[in-house]
């Protein structure tokens, strides 16, 4: 089937052309959104009947939904019946009104009623203020997908850890968003901590797999991943590496007891200064890419990034 409906979809797209549902130019055979479509089409054939995507990993507008209307559209001429979308960053509720809108253009244009019946999930970290916030506002959210706040208290935080594909077949990869802080820097890696002559922790530094390690004693430059203007040189007196091998299809390495944990976390801590452990107003520890991984995350980051158009 997979075939098949990979054929379909890329005919479903060129009635899109036609009835300039989406314009040929916004389509780029590198960019971001083809994988995104491949995915699509990887996912609606393995999960026929429980098709709801999400459609924000690079830009829910320009690649998202329309991505999930032509795979939508393909499966429905399977005979199967798509769920929805579900949307993690960004503005809920503009973009489930937008969504919305096209689902109707799309059923309209096309006079297929089941885009009236999709479902809008909206996530992203949802509590009683987005709840409320949203609520104050129009919005087509049909549901919430409320997980971390539901069963764990705000007062009593959890760790919110994701993984994200970074590298596949040696060709990294990244995550894009609205959000810098969903953001994930491509290909593999390592950490090393850089430390100050007085013993405390300068910066964290993150390198490309095969970039050398820093030395004690070198001058290196460290880059914000984002932000161009933030830069510094570290010249650092001790370099610890972070990173550390524990599982590779097997334990690798003996786990440490809940003892020894507490004792190497109570230990690091002793090597911030106070006025990043301070309660009220914390400063923020630093974390860096070097220039090479800078340079690398940027010129993935514009080439996957779908190119608005203005007419």
């Amino acid at each position: 089937m997979e075939d098949n409906l990979t054929l379909c979809c890329l005919n479903v797209e060129e009635e899109f052309f036609k009835i300039n549902l989406l314009k040929r130019s916004s389509i780029s055979s590198q960019g971001g959104e083809r994988s995104e479509f491949r995915a699509f089409i990887a996912f609606a054939w393995a999960f026929p009947d429980s098709f709801l995507a999400l459609v924000d990993t690079y830009d829910v507008i320009s690649s998202g939904l329309t991505n999930f209307c032509i795979v939508a559209i393909a499966l429905l001429r399977f005979g199967y019946k798509p769920i929805g979308i579900r949307i993690d960053s960004g503005d809920l509720a503009y973009l489930s009104k937008f969504a919305r809108e096209l689902f109707s253009l799309v059923s309209e244009t096309l006079n297929l009623r089941d885009f009236d019946d999709f479902e809008i999930v909206a996530s992203n970290d949802i509590n009683e203020e987005t709840i409320s916030s949203l609520g104050d506002q129009s919005h087509a959210i049909t549901s919430l997908g409320i997980g971390t706040h539901l069963v764990t208290c705000q007062n009593q935080p959890a760790l919110g850890g994701v993984y994200k594909l970074v590298e596949t077949n040696g060709n990294p990869c990244m995550k894009l968003s609205s959000m810098p802080e969903k953001v994930t820097i491509p290909c593999r890696k390592f950490a090393y901590r850089l430390f100050g002559r007085d013993g405390y922790a300068l910066i964290d530094l993150i390198k490309i797999h095969n970039e050398p390690m820093p030395m004690p004693g070198q001058r290196i430059l460290c880059r914000h991943p984002f932000i161009a203007e933030k830069r510094c040189y570290v010249t650092p007196a001790r370099v610890e590496p972070l990173l550390n091998l524990w599982w590779d299809g097997k334990l690798v390495k003996e786990s440490v007891g809940l003892n020894e944990a507490r004792i190497h976390c109570s230990k690091s801590l002793d090597y911030l200064t106070q006025d990043i452990k301070r309660f009220l107003n914390p400063t923020p520890y630093k974390v860096s890419v070097s220039e090479s991984l800078y340079d690398l995350l940027n010129q993935l980051k514009v080439s996957l990034t779908p190119i608005g158009e203005l007419s």
